[in-house]
């Protein structure tokens, strides 16, 4: 019964001491909860901390760095608003392809390869194959020697994942190696093509059913570019190109898909030279709804109708990227950087 009554007359005392003082105890200048906000102009400067010798000042930087932009031309004229750049043939599409260029084959998978990175690694360990090696970074997963059913010598599988051609994409390889001989050392194609692209099929259809719900490795993310393979540049002269990170036979194939997916009619080609001869298909011109025409809406854009135009590829002395560009035929046809543009974005919205 002390105590509380001591609890009570405490209780009296504080609230009587709140109403005598008033808020400005709390909220005033010299209150508990004052204004701070003007502090700043009071404040003295300090002189700067003197490093000890032997040590370098680092000035501070941005946590997020912003990248650097590919398509970034400015006009030397009078601005004209560009139009809007077509949607890739791919938008849309399967998440998941199988591609194959001569002996080579391997999955087009329609997310980054953050994405890919932890799929692969739910495929092997739902199949019951162990993770021997893994190099997030490098983009590389090794499996443990396995007995595949109708063979009697053990393989090993490795996983490749690289940055697909358009951002947001990936590429899946798969190396199969036998067990004999140096075990050491990857071969540089499978020694079993066969059973390569039934694991490649395999891990394929693994990730076309999860691919929605997949979680992302930002080791891997970081690791593995994801800026794409493929960029447009300007050349210290002035003209436009395309810069396409494949090797020129890959790239030769890709460059012809993507033609005719940017509705192009392809009349010639010169593959020893690199050169496409190509004209604007009638379907594409004709449509008065689609992206093309825009290319008609004046007497002087249509000249370039029905006129051959030269795709030109490229393989620079330094590097294993081609360069990709476009001009007319007919020197006297006025082509300007405008154009170059427009038609070298439709072509790589195309490229994969």
């Amino acid at each position: 019964m002390v105590m509380h009554m001591k609890g009570i007359k405490a209780s009296l005392i504080c609230g009587s001491l709140l109403t005598s003082v008033g808020c400005g105890a709390i909220f005033g200048d010299q209150g508990v909860f004052r204004d701070s906000s003007e502090d700043y102009k009071k404040a003295l400067e300090t002189p700067l901390v003197v490093l000890p010798e032997g040590m370098d000042s680092v000035p501070l930087r941005d946590i997020y760095v912003i990248p650097e932009v590919d398509d970034k031309f400015l006009s030397p004229g009078d601005f004209v608003v560009p139009k809007p750049v077509p949607l890739s043939a791919q938008s849309g599409s399967e998440v998941v392809r199988l591609q194959k260029l001569g002996d080579d084959s391997w999955a087009l998978i329609s997310v980054a390869p953050g994405q890919v990175w932890p799929q692969v690694r739910n495929f092997m360990t739902a199949s019951g194959m162990q993770i021997m090696q893994a190099d997030a970074r490098a983009g590389i997963m090794e499996s443990n020697w396995l007995t595949v059913e109708g063979n009697p010598v053990a393989s090993r599988f490795q996983f490749r994942m690289e940055q697909g051609v358009q951002r947001g994409t990936s590429e899946l390889h798969v190396l199969q190696m036998r067990q004999a001989g140096d075990v050491n050392v990857w071969p540089t194609k499978s020694d079993d093509p066969d059973q390569a692209a039934e694991m490649l099929r395999a891990i394929a259809q693994f990730l076309a059913d999860s691919a929605d719900s997949a979680p992302v490795s930002m080791i891997a993310e970081q690791g593995i570019a994801a800026s794409g393979k493929i960029s447009m540049q300007e050349a210290p002269d002035g003209y436009t190109f395309l810069r396409l990170e494949l090797p020129f036979n890959r790239a030769w194939a890709s460059l012809g898909r993507a033609l005719e997916k940017s509705s192009f009619e392809i009349t010639d080609r010169d593959r020893a030279s690199g050169i496409y001869y190509v004209r604007f298909s009638e379907d594409g011109a004709d449509d008065e709804d689609g992206w093309w025409s825009g290319f008609w809406d004046s007497a002087d854009d249509d000249i370039l109708y029905d006129k051959v135009l030269v795709v030109a590829m490229e393989t620079p002395a330094t590097g294993s990227a081609v360069t990709i560009s476009i001009r007319p035929q007919d020197v006297s046809v006025p082509f300007d950087k405008r154009n170059s543009q427009e038609l070298l974005s439709l072509i790589k919205g195309n490229i994969n």
